[in-house]
């Protein structure tokens, strides 16, 4: 990426695109239709608020999306009728494609989103965002709007961190969530693709894409499939597709540290599998499949306190380009 065209010249505040009015019009002078899916798993405490605002503001007030729709990892909770109810299209991922099988993970979900949604631009913003607003969507979609030359808008904002601290009247430290990409994706980044160190937030759950570019995209169907997209994008159309958007603060879950630990096994993972196909490393031996994680049990007088050793499975299965799925080309009509 030149000086003339850092990513920073393509940073902006989410109040740049608050009228919607606008974004409207230059939707329809283009032609466009704009889809939003939100991937869900047991999100029935904040999905019904996420869907309710944002169908009230960008759908029925403003006429900024063409559909919503929630694609269901078959949640064990009420999501999908508390969904259905706030007047969301709900489909359980299992149920698209089917005779291409089923992973659970969020990124099989916006894999099969993508034949199951109609839009031109296709926004993702996650289903346990607490202060959900319109500048989620509004502020992702603004660019792809104004700048043709933009392919992929990605959000950034603070990530309080919930506290127990002393002198914490909310519960809440005003910052502190960002951790697997401050200790982990900036310094692979830093290494190999310094242009896209540059992100403020390689790993936020909201982002929105064009269709004519997220259809040449392979999908890590786990924790992968953020930093996957952009090192894809990065070879494909370059860092001047890509821009990023100030939304303030988000507010959700904050992840257990062994959590985190399963997350950076799987970008690990979905990292070098990129570097090797992209010529820039080359891996000597096969990768592990399993994470290991050490878990300390409560000590009980007379027995051992050395930690026992868990292994997990964590799936690094990459589903391929949307353009070589048969049915897809069919669908949408390609060529």
């Amino acid at each position: 990426m030149s000086a003339k065209h850092t990513l920073p010249d393509r940073t902006w505040h989410h109040s740049r695109f608050e009228d919607i009015g606008r974004l409207v019009s230059l939707k329809e002078k283009k032609g466009l239709k704009i889809s939003l899916a939100f991937p869900t798993l047991n999100e029935e405490l904040t999905i019904g608020k996420e869907i309710l605002l944002i169908r009230t503001e960008l759908m029925e007030r403003f006429h900024l999306l063409d559909e919503i729709a929630v694609i269901d990892s078959s949640s064990k909770d009420n999501t999908r009728k508390v969904a259905e109810h706030f007047g969301a299209r709900v489909i359980t991922s299992k149920k698209i494609l089917p005779k291409y099988g089923t992973y659970r993970g969020k990124g099989e979900n916006l894999w099969k989103s993508l034949y199951a949604l109609e839009g031109d631009i296709i926004v993702w913003v996650d289903a346990d965002i607490s202060n959900i607003a319109p500048k989620f969507v509004y502020g992702l979609v603004g660019p792809l709007l104004e700048e043709d030359g933009i392919s992929y808008v990605k959000a950034f904002y603070e990530r309080p961190m919930r506290s127990a601290a002393p002198g914490s009247a909310t519960g809440i430290a005003p910052t502190g969530g960002g951790r697997v990409t401050e200790i982990l994706v900036r310094p692979l980044f830093s290494l190999f693709y310094p242009e896209l160190a540059q992100l403020i937030q390689p790993l936020s759950g909201e982002y929105a894409g064009r269709r004519k570019l997220l259809e040449q995209l392979s999908f890590s169907v786990g924790y992968g499939v953020e930093l996957g997209h952009l090192i894809d994008i990065f070879h494909l159309a370059g860092g001047t597709a890509l821009a990023q958007v100030d939304l303030d603060v988000r507010i959700h879950r904050n992840q257990t540290t062994s959590s985190l630990g399963k997350m950076s096994f799987g970008i690990l993972n979905t990292f070098f599998s990129r570097v090797e196909k992209s010529g820039s490393l080359n891996l000597v031996r096969e990768l592990g499949d399993r994470y290991i994680s050490l878990i300390q049990e409560p000590q009980v007088p007379q027995e051992s306190s050395i930690p026992k050793i868990q292994e997990t499975e964590i799936s690094c299965m990459e589903r391929p380009p949307m353009l070589e799925i048969p049915e897809y080309r069919e669908k949408f009509k390609k060529d």
